[in-house]
């Protein structure tokens, strides 16, 4: 399904560009930390890291009106969350870093909590990252940078951009045991992610 996505966006002349110098080992859990531009993020980072069987945190509203899409969160493994509502939210995060730790699956998170329209990243909303590292204590954090994919949508829906080239740049990765103190290790992510980003 996210292969097709990718290839509907190809009509439109729109390119993708995966950077990754690093080999991940796929056998560890792993969390996967993004700057969030447009939805048309979301298909590329599932066809670059099928081998990690990646799975989404996405706002609950996405759970449904969205064919295939909308089927697909609610029982690909990913978790819906109310963000305004953190006693539905925490706990279903809580499970998910469980998850993500035992079964050694990816999951992909966007911190900025809603898309930037204009490329520029909003802050980071770090307790979602927090609630992760805690219940995947041996996760492997992935640090990607996202562009251009906001230059799909900047005129709404329809008409839709052409022409569009959008890079993922995937950073070194870091071991979430051996920051003590985890918030060194979300500003070291999050100064790594907006360095890379490109208005």
């Amino acid at each position: 399904m996210n292969m097709c996505l990718m290839r509907c966006l190809h009509i439109l002349g729109t390119r993708f560009t995966f950077n990754n110098a690093h080999d991940i080992e796929t056998n560890q859990p792993l969390i996967v930390v993004c700057n969030h531009q447009s939805m048309y993020d979301i298909s590329p980072l599932a066809v670059f890291l099928r081998k990690c069987h990646p799975k989404f945190i996405s706002k609950i509203e996405l759970g449904k009106g969205i064919p295939s899409v909308s089927y697909n969160l609610r029982h690909g493994g990913s978790v819906l969350i109310d963000r305004k509502n953190p006693r539905q939210s925490l706990p279903v995060l809580m499970k998910f870093g469980e998850y993500i730790e035992k079964n050694k699956r990816a999951a992909v998170i966007f911190p900025e909590g809603t898309r930037s329209k204009d490329g520029r990243p909003k802050p980071f909303q770090t307790k979602g990252l927090e609630i992760l590292f805690k219940k995947a204590p041996s996760a492997l954090v992935v640090p990607v940078s996202i562009n251009n994919s906001w230059k799909t949508v900047r005129y709404g829906k329809f008409p839709m951009g052409l022409g569009t080239h959008i890079t993922f740049t995937v950073h070194k990765p870091l071991k979430v045991s051996t920051f003590a103190n985890k918030q060194e290790l979300i500003y070291s992510i999050e100064t790594t992610i907006k360095e890379h980003i490109h208005p």
